[in-house]
């Protein structure tokens, strides 16, 4: 019976410090308690309007959502910042008669990742990915609005992954 104790109290321990190892997003212990997202201005050679903007509040939203950090507009423990440095659409296969049947819109973002805790996961890395649809398109309307929210949903977890969840 003493031992039942034993094993009862050892499988406690386990369950209680486990949960502040990891966490269901995969970040492990973050030692940071606030984070900022400065704007990140369009410095592309092709300017789409907003798009500054949306970047920016999607990685706070997704930074917000994944962690218990709080947003802070000076003086966080995380800051990001960057720019976008190319929104390019680009013709990706052709026809028989040499005509463009899908093109890709690739947008790339230059990120400054710095954690006042623990200097030594400070970086600045490109981050970039794409969107293919049809040529016979035009990227405006739902198809850009779809195009930008995936390629922002896909660069923001990469964003993430880096620098918090050390992927």
């Amino acid at each position: 019976m003493k031992h039942l104790h034993y094993l009862v109290a050892l499988i406690l321990l386990l369950n209680l410090s486990s949960c502040s190892v990891y966490n269901f997003t995969g970040t492990g212990k973050i030692d940071a308690k606030t984070f900022q997202v400065n704007f990140f201005p369009n410095n592309a050679d092709l300017i789409e309007p907003g798009i500054d903007r949306t970047f920016t509040l999607t990685l706070q939203d997704l930074i917000q959502n994944q962690t218990n950090l709080n947003l802070v507009k000076t003086g966080a423990d995380l800051t990001y910042e960057g720019e976008i440095t190319d929104y390019r659409i680009s013709p990706m296969t052709a026809t028989a008669d040499q005509q463009a049947s899908q093109n890709r819109l690739t947008i790339r973002i230059n990120v400054r990742f710095t954690n006042k805790k623990t200097e030594a996961d400070n970086f600045e890395k490109q981050f970039d990915f794409y969107y293919d649809y049809p040529a016979a398109k035009q990227l405006t309307g739902a198809t850009k609005d779809a195009a930008i929210k995936e390629i922002f949903e896909r660069i923001t977890q990469d964003i993430f992954n880096a620098s918090l969840a050390k992927w």
